[in-house]
């Protein structure tokens, strides 16, 4: 009797550490994030890597006034609004589970909409259903704050300064 409860005990501890175990991988960001996503059927540029600890960290600490919504300075809510109560190892969505379509949204789409005279709301809006569109503009619109702020440079904002080029 006391064997089997002994037995029964440690198959519950196995199993409660490869679950604790497993909740701590679900939510452990690496401090380079590839961008690379299986919804693309191509890459038409190299992929870019994401240097996620230097942004959330050394980034944040040094210009505290462009990280004053945390990590909510990247990842937002379904309106754009910053999650401003996130914390290192908060689970949070892949950029590609709200922004679906792969890539940037083709030129005819935003012809035909300009052509229906949309207002500069709506156009945004349908862009940013597109995942480049949406990274794009996270990225490039917090670097050029940066360069604004600090009359610097150094944050990216074109093509080949964040894709490296692909060698064949």
């Amino acid at each position: 009797m006391k064997k089997s409860i002994l037995f029964a005990m440690a198959i519950l501890g196995v199993a409660l550490l490869f679950a604790s175990t497993a909740i701590y991988a679900g939510t452990k960001v690496p401090d380079v994030v590839k961008m690379e996503k299986d919804a693309y059927k191509e890459h038409t540029k190299g992929i870019v890597e994401f240097t996620h600890k230097k942004h959330a960290e050394d980034y944040a600490k040094k210009h505290p006034d462009l990280y004053k919504d945390g990590c909510g300075a990247c990842h937002h809510d379904k309106d754009g609004k910053p999650l401003k109560n996130l914390k290192a190892g908060d689970d949070v969505k892949d950029c590609i589970a709200c922004h679906k379509k792969p890539g940037e949204m083709p030129r005819d789409e935003k012809k035909a909409l300009r052509a229906k005279k949309a207002s500069r709301e709506e156009v945004k809006k349908a862009e940013l259903e597109y995942h480049a569109e949406a990274i794009h503009e996270n990225c490039k619109g917090c670097h050029r704050e940066f360069k604004k702020k600090t009359k610097s440079r150094a944050a990216p904002t074109t093509c080949s300064q964040c894709h490296p080029t692909e060698k064949k």
